[in-house]
C-alpha cells in the first residue's frame, strides 16, 4: 500500500519501507514485524507511528565534520541550516554526512567514503592550483590541440627549469621594443595572498630561491577610477567522470588601493589586488575615485558599472566561462574517479582594457574569511548555495542509480560496493538526508527532486526542506548613455548575465535532456546562484559521458566562439 505524508505527498510502499527502515536503523530502534501493515507520517523531523505506538524518536539531523582549518563561515551556515557538528566523543566515527576542511583528503579516505557521506575535495586537482603545474598543463593543451582558445594565460616560464628560455625571450623583446620597457612579474609557485611577488622591468632585479613562475605583466588592465582590479570567480566541479562544471553568478572584485602607476613597480598597493595586502594600506579606508572605501565590490556591482559604460557584459561573462571550462578540461582526463565529493575553486581573472579575460591563478580552498560587508553578503550565500548544489547533484546521481537498478543493471556505485550493502543502507544517502524530497509512485525521486532551488529564498532559511521551483528569465539592463569620466556609480542589484546549459527535467523513468540551441546561452536549472556551464549542448554532453573526448569538446567551443563573434560583429553593423 502507499503511505501518505501529512502534506499530502505519497510514497510507494517499497520506497516508504526502505526510507523508514533506514531511519530506524540509524536511530538504533527495532524494526516492525515484516508482515505488519502500518502507515507512518513524517512531518518536519518527527516520526510518528500511525497505530498503537507513541511518537517515536526524532529523525537525526545532518551532521558535518570539521578540523582546525574549516572556515568559521562554513560551520556557521551549516548550524544555521539545522545541521549538527560531529563530536567524536558522542558519535560513531562514520556518523557524519559532510566533511569540510581546507587541506586535501588522502586517497584512502576517498575510497572508504560511505554512501551517506560527502567530502569537499576531489583527488588530483592540485595540478590546477599550483601556479607552476597550471602553467605546464595549459601549455601542454595549447601544444596538443593547437588552438588559440588557450591563449588566456600570459606568457609563462617556470623557474628554474625555463630560465634560459626566459632570458632569451627577455632580450628578444627588449631588442624589439628598443627604448620601451617590458614588464614581468615573478610569483612563488606555492605561496598565496600576494606573498613573495616582485614586478620588474630590468632582469637585474629578478631574484628567486625556490620554484616560481615568471609571467608577462599585463600593463593595460581595465581600470576603475584609475585603480587596478581583478575578479574572484567561484567554480564548483561536482564530478570529473562525467565532467560537470558550475559557475557562481556572484563573486568578488578586488581592488588595489592606490592608483595604477608603471613608474613605481615596488608599490604593492598599486599593482597587487590581494585584499590581505591592501587592508593594511593607508588608503584602504579612504573614499577612492569611483571605487569608494575598502577594496572590494560584488561581481554584480562590477557588471552594472560596465553596463553603464555600454560594455557588452554578457559577452564578457561568456569569455570568462570559456576560460573556466578550458582550464578544468586541462586536467579532467587524468583525474581519478572518486564518489561523493566536489571541489570549490576560486578563479582569479584579470580583465584588460580590450575586455579580454586573463587567468591569473586558480585557488584551492579559496579564502572564506569575512573581512567586510561584501564578504559577508557573497560568501555566506556561496556556502548556502554550495550545499544546495551538492543535494541537487546527489539526487541526480541517485536517480540514475535507481534507473539502472530498475532496468536490472548490475552496476552499483563504488560507495555502495564499499558499504558491502545493496540498497538496504544503515543510513540514508547524503542527498536523501539533505533534501527530504518526495518520491514518485514508482519509488524513484519525483520531478521536484531535480528542479532548481529558488534564488529568492532568504539565506538564513534552510533550503533542505524546499521543493518549490522557480525559473527566472534572463535580466539585462539596456545600455545606458556613456557617463562622464570619473563619475560615481552606485551598486545595482541586477544579476550577472547567465550562460546556457543543458536543461534537465525529472521524469518517472530517468532524466531526459532538453537541449538549448548551440548558439544560445540562456538560463537553465540552477542551485541558488550556481549555473551549469559544462556540458553546454548535446554534443558536449555526449563527449563527456563515456570517457572524455577533449578534441570534440574543444571543437564545440571553437564553433560556439566563432558564432558568438559573428553575432557581435552583426550587432555592431546594425548599430551603425
Amino acid at each position: 500500500m502507499d503511505a501518505t505524508l501529512t502534506d499530502g505527498r505519497v510514497f510507494s510502499a517499497g520506497a516508504w519501507k526502505l526510507l523508514f527502515e533506514s531511519k530506524r536503523r540509524a536511530l538504533g530502534d527495532p524494526l516492525p514485524h515484516p508482515g505488519s501493515n502500518r502507515v507512518y507520517a513524517v512531518e518536519k523531523k518527527t516520526l510518528l507511528m500511525a497505530e498503537d505506538e507513541p511518537p517515536g524518536a526524532s529523525l537525526k539531523p545532518l551532521v558535518f565534520r570539521v578540523d582546525e582549518t574549516t572556515p568559521e563561515v562554513v560551520q556557521s551556515v551549516l548550524l544555521e541550516r539545522g545541521w549538527s557538528k560531529f563530536d567524536q566523543q558522542e558519535r560513531n566515527m562514520e556518523d557524519w554526512n559532510l566533511y569540510w576542511r581546507t587541506s586535501s583528503f588522502r586517497m584512502a579516505e576517498h575510497v572508504n567514503v560511505k554512501p551517506w557521506q560527502c567530502l569537499n575535495h576531489h583527488p588530483g586537482t592540485t595540478r590546477l592550483t599550483r601556479k607552476d603545474l597550471l602553467a605546464k598543463c595549459l601549455r601542454h593543451m595549447e601544444r596538443l590541440y593547437g588552438t588559440p582558445l588557450y591563449q588566456f594565460l600570459p606568457p609563462t616560464f617556470v623557474m628554474p627549469s625555463d630560465y634560459s628560455k626566459f632570458v632569451a625571450e627577455y632580450f628578444k623583446e627588449k631588442q624589439a621594443l628598443d627604448a620601451k620597457l617590458s614588464y614581468w612579474i615573478c610569483k612563488p609557485a606555492e605561496l598565496s595572498r600576494g606573498r613573495g611577488i616582485i614586478i620588474f622591468s630590468d632582469i637585474k632585479n629578478l631574484i628567486f630561491a625556490n620554484t616560481c613562475i615568471i609571467q608577462k605583466y599585463i600593463c593595460n588592465p581595465l581600470l576603475v577610477g584609475r585603480y587596478k582590479c581583478d575578479l574572484r570567480v567561484y567554480v564548483c566541479v561536482t564530478g570529473f567522470k562525467p565532467l560537470t562544471i558550475y559557475i557562481y553568478q556572484e563573486g568578488l572584485v578586488r581592488f588595489a588601493t592606490e592608483k595604477f602607476d608603471l613608474g613605481n613597480l615596488q608599490n604593492s598597493y598599486a599593482h597587487l589586488t590581494n585584499s590581505s595586502i591592501n587592508r593594511s594600506g593607508a588608503s584602504y579606508e579612504k573614499i577612492k575615485e569611483v571605487v569608494g572605501s575598502g577594496c572590494k565590490w560584488t561581481l554584480s556591482r562590477f557588471f552594472s558599472y560596465l553596463r553603464s559604460w555600454d560594455v557588452d557584459d554578457l559577452l564578457l561573462w561568456q569569455k570568462i566561462s570559456r576560460v573556466v571550462i578550458l582550464t578544468v578540461l586541462a586536467i579532467a582526463p587524468s583525474v581519478p574517479f572518486a564518489a561523493n565529493c566536489f571541489e570549490l575553486f576560486g578563479f582569479d581573472i584579470l580583465i584588460d582594457d580590450n575586455l579580454k579575460p586573463w587567468l591569473m591563478e586558480v585557488n584551492y580552498s579559496p579564502g572564506l574569511s569575512l573581512d567586510c560587508s561584501v564578504d559577508v553578503s557573497v560568501k555566506r550565500r556561496l556556502i548556502h548555495d554550495t550545499i544546495e548544489l551538492i543535494h541537487l547533484h546527489s539526487l541526480r546521481d541517485e536517480r540514475k542509480e535507481s534507473c539502472r537498478a530498475a532496468n536490472g543493471s548490475p552496476d552499483v556505485s563504488l560507495a555502495r560496493k564499499d558499504s558491502g550493502q545493496g540498497s538496504d543502507l544503515p543510513y540514508e544517502s547524503f542527498s536523501q538526508l539533505g533534501s527530504r524530497r518526495a518520491f514518485s509512485k514508482d519509488g524513484t525521486p519525483g520531478k521536484r527532486a531535480v528542479t532548481e532551488c529558488p534564488e529568492n529564498q532568504h539565506p538564513c532559511q534552510p533550503r533542505e526542506e524546499l521543493s518549490r521551483q522557480e525559473v527566472r528569465p534572463p535580466m539585462r539592463e539596456p545600455p545606458k548613455a556613456k557617463p562622464k569620466a570619473r563619475a560615481r556609480h552606485q551598486a545595482l542589484k541586477t544579476p550577472i548575465p547567465r550562460v546556457s546549459l543543458i536543461q534537465s527535467h525529472g521524469r518517472e523513468k530517468g532524466l531526459t535532456l532538453c537541449v538549448q540551441p548551440d548558439s544560445s546561452w540562456v538560463p537553465g536549472p540552477q542551485a541558488g546562484n550556481f549555473v551549469l556551464i559544462f556540458p553546454f549542448n548535446e554534443a558536449t554532453f555526449g563527449a563527456s559521458r563515456n570517457g572524455l573526448n577533449v578534441r570534440r569538446i574543444i571543437q564545440e567551443l571553437e564553433k560556439l566562439t566563432h558564432k558568438q563573434c559573428s553575432q557581435v560583429a552583426e550587432e555592431k553593423i546594425k548599430r551603425k
